[in-house]
């Protein structure tokens, strides 16, 4: 018996619509697009506070940068929050 034929064997399974491998994957993409995007935000709040410190950048661009980190990270927990629910 080879390993790929070996009983007992879990392995992912098929990915076609329906399947339980199938939603799983869905939450976990999202859940890296999601931390990509916070991150992206973060860093752009830090380098435009900075930034704006050193006289380099207007505040205004700081300011819209948190404001978006903190929409993007309020999101993130609601839809957390509900996906454990359902």
């Amino acid at each position: 018996m080879t390993p790929r034929e070996a009983p007992g064997q879990s392995g992912l399974g098929d990915l076609e619509p329906g399947t339980r491998q199938r939603a799983q994957l869905r939450t976990r993409i999202s859940g890296i697009a999601w931390t990509a995007l916070c991150v992206v935000l973060a860093l752009w709040a830090a380098w435009s506070f900075v930034g704006a410190v050193r006289d380099e950048a207007t505040w205004a661009h700081g300011i819209a940068a948190w404001i978006l980190l903190a929409v993007a990270l309020s999101l993130r927990v609601l839809s957390v929050r509900r996906r454990t629910r359902l």
